[in-house]
């Protein structure tokens, strides 16, 4: 069975790719980075998410010799000309601090009228190989932003963003409902393929 790891430590993130994953029905052993403690972080100096990912799919692979998985994603707002975009994880200007980008991006938007409340979540997914080869492919989630946060599931932005045709936020949907219609899905569903046709 090839191995096939996730850059990523979060443990959120790492039970719903598997889950995606597996639901797919691709028989690979899927482990995270924390499995490779002494492999570094890699820093996401890219400009789009597409680039990101191959950064840290890319070190992955090249640190530990076996076939790697990455994904960069963000919430890009309409009104604010896609931004938090590839900076969404730091908005507040710590990595990772999920209520401090919530409440500055909340304020931020405190004014903005229901109609101009757009924005979608994106992500890129990458796969690279040692010997060099790569592809990303990409998924998006369209929506508008509440008011005030709901719900405790998923984690960053899923309790501001209500999916288009839903009443709930991403953080009301059941870990199912939200990786059939996420942008992470999406993107993770389109690499099943790629995976298949380069691993087998």
């Amino acid at each position: 069975m090839t191995r096939l790891i996730l850059a990523t430590r979060n443990a959120g993130k790492i039970t719903e790719l598997r889950s995606i994953l597996a639901d797919a029905g691709l028989p690979h052993e899927l482990v995270g980075a924390d499995a490779y403690p002494d492999v570094p972080d890699v820093k996401e100096t890219g400009v789009t998410f597409a680039e990101n990912a191959l950064l840290k799919a890319h070190a992955l692979a090249r640190a530990t010799g076996l076939p790697a998985v990455a994904d960069d994603s963000g919430l890009c707002v309409d009104v604010l000309g896609g931004a938090p975009g590839i900076f969404s994880a730091r908005w507040a200007g710590r990595h990772g601090d999920d209520k401090a980008n919530l409440d500055l991006l909340l304020a931020q938007l405190s004014d903005i009228a229901e109609e101009h409340r757009g924005a979608s979540f994106a992500c890129a997914a990458a796969l690279a190989l040692p010997d060099g080869t790569e592809r990303v492919v990409e998924g998006r989630l369209d929506g508008t932003l509440r008011h005030a946060p709901a719900g405790t599931n998923g984690f960053g932005y899923d309790p501001i963003l209500q999916p288009e045709g839903e009443t709930r936020t991403c953080a009301e949907l059941t870990p199912a409902e939200k990786n059939a219609i996420s942008h992470r899905g999406k993107a993770f569903r389109a690499l099943v393929p790629v995976v298949r046709e380069l691993l087998g």
